[in-house]
């Protein structure tokens, strides 16, 4: 088909950090792996930040991606909500670019659109099109689900990122 490219999709949180890789080869998308990272609760903020920002970087070293999507802060939560949501964002997409990863942010509506076809799609929707797009990935719970989303969205929008039209 092409050259197969490796997308990292991240669904970032302070309590569970959703990823998901994919690879993508023109039209069609292959599962790889996808998990969570879930800092302890207990921990302090920064604390909490590092276990997020090591676990990416290890993901990163683990799976080589070409590529990441990650998904923008929802600010309708408050704003202290959004303040650690773009925080712990901010770890993932750190480690991401560190190591050198191209990173492409999406909101979440235009993931949902993406996966789904409408931008007000639920977690469950969510949830039932990365099972039926990806069927080697089985069960996953929302956030890898999320994140798988989010891979995806990445590999839709990936040629009009090539050309700098999205």
């Amino acid at each position: 088909m092409g050259t197969p490219v490796r997308i990292l999709g991240i669904d970032p949180g302070l309590r569970h950090t959703g990823w998901g890789m994919i690879l993508s080869d023109g039209p069609r998308l292959s599962w790889v792996a996808h998990g969570v990272i879930s800092p302890d609760p207990t921990l302090p903020l920064a604390e909490r930040l590092a276990v997020i920002f090591n676990g990416v970087s290890e993901l990163v070293s683990l799976h080589q991606p070409h590529l990441a999507g990650v998904e923008e802060t929802l600010v309708n939560a408050g704003a202290q909500s959004a303040l650690k949501l773009g925080q712990a964002r901010g770890a993932a997409m750190t480690a991401l670019a560190v190591s050198s990863v191209e990173v492409s942010e999406f909101a979440p509506r235009r993931i949902k659109q993406a996966i789904v076809g409408t931008g007000k799609a639920d977690k469950e929707q969510i949830a039932f099109m990365v099972q039926r797009l990806l069927p080697r990935a089985g069960g996953v719970k929302n956030d890898a689900a999320d994140a798988l989303a989010t891979a995806i969205c990445a590999a839709h929008y990936r040629p009009a990122l090539v050309r700098g039209v999205a």
